[in-house]
């Protein structure tokens, strides 16, 4: 008999479901177990948040940095300018767009606030080995001096860690994200607070389907310009990735289809061998954009500073940590906590919050990273060519 396996959207939604459904009957003491699970998983959430910074990111820096080459160097410049352009796109049509939709700062954050009438029966306090900065800049320091150095004994341990800290994500994160996710939904229920925010989600969340199309519309566009293309043209031979991506929920997985349907786009075979597995881990425009727009749109409904100021520095951040996702469903999500963290304030119930609504966007999100890497393979083929 074979296992048969839900996926993770699935799961979320189904939490979701039962989350609200749940918060109509269930009695108080019964509510309390599920909020003391989520009270504690939220305590582990922060402590492991700092090694997961670490673990991903400075093996990935380093790693990058010991392959040589010009095409590289271009190919990843590319990926995180056109990563960083999705998500000041995302925060600029946010600002323009939300506010429309989204009035009464707060309630978002008296929904999911610990202080409200409702509490855990207990608290277990896990204190992490450093704070999310720290992890940050020291990962930072470490990939580009074992990259520079040509570390070998060291860069394989930080390999071993990472390797621990993404079962930890596959085998332990992501199993329980869904019961997280249920505690949330259960206690805004039962507080009284759903109404007000679920229609507007929704809405969101087609606004940000919309504007990932625009955005690959715009990659295209630059490709074409710089190769000399018709656009859309280009954009249509790469519906078949798409569509697959959809499916699989993984860049990685995709990546036969993104290589063929790039070829067949006239992308030479030595650029779109190299280009396409490199972009599959380095180029999360899709991801970006939704992560950018979720966490605007849960700044706006909590009443938290959501400035320019505030969202540069976190933009410029998350395109880099993008490079560190783990290739598992919800990893973009789970690579990008700590600055959701450390830049924008976000505690363990609205992370939780943020999860759910960047886990039902998985699917196209995903889509829009494998589709955009096709634009970046016509530009690196057409400098390819040129610099012979």
């Amino acid at each position: 008999m074979h296992k048969i396996r839900i996926p993770l959207l699935v799961k979320v939604l189904i939490a979701i479901g039962l989350g609200i459904g749940c918060s109509f009957f269930f009695p108080l003491p019964l509510t309390r177990i599920f909020i003391t699970f989520n009270d504690i998983f939220g305590e582990f959430l922060s402590f492991i948040i700092p090694l997961l910074i670490l673990a991903l990111v400075a093996p990935g820096i380093a790693e990058l940095g010991q392959k040589a080459g010009k095409l590289l160097g271009i190919t990843a410049l590319i990926a995180y300018v056109f990563t960083l352009f999705s998500g000041f796109l995302g925060y600029f049509s946010g600002r323009l767009i939300f506010p429309s939709l989204i009035s009464g700062g707060g309630v978002a954050s008296a929904a999911i606030d610990d202080s409200g009438a409702i509490q855990s029966y207990f608290h277990i306090s896990m204190p992490p080995l450093m704070d999310v900065m720290s992890a940050l800049i020291l990962s930072f320091i470490l990939g580009i001096g074992l990259s520079k150095i040509k570390g070998g004994q060291f860069v394989g341990i930080l390999k071993e860690l990472r390797e621990v800290i993404t079962m930890v994500i596959d085998k332990i994160l992501i199993p329980l994200i869904p019961l997280f996710i249920f505690g949330i939904f259960l206690k805004m229920g039962v507080e009284g607070q759903l109404a007000p925010i679920l229609g507007k989600f929704i809405v969101i969340i087609a606004i940000i389907f919309i504007l990932s199309v625009i955005l690959l519309v715009i990659q295209f566009c630059i490709a074409g310009a710089a190769c000399g293309r018709n656009p859309f043209k280009a954009l249509w031979k790469m519906i078949p990735a798409y569509l697959t991506a959809l499916g699989t929920q993984s860049s990685a997985a995709t990546i036969p289809v993104t290589l063929a349907q790039a070829k067949k786009n006239g992308v030479s075979d030595e650029v779109a061998d190299f280009v396409i597995p490199l972009c599959a881990t380095i180029h999360l425009s899709g991801s970006c954009l939704k992560i950018t727009m979720c966490a605007l749109a849960i700044c706006m409904f909590s009443g938290m500073p959501h400035g320019i100021d505030v969202f540069a520095g976190f933009i410029c951040l998350l395109g880099i940590t993008m490079v560190a996702a783990p290739g598992v469903p919800g990893g973009a999500i789970m690579a990008a906590l700590g600055i959701l963290s450390s830049s924008l304030g976000f505690d363990e119930n609205l992370l939780g919050l943020m999860i759910a609504l960047y886990i039902t966007m998985d699917s196209f999100g995903t889509a829009t990273n494998v589709t955009g890497d096709g634009s970046i393979a016509l530009i690196m083929d057409k400098i390819h060519r040129r610099s012979k």
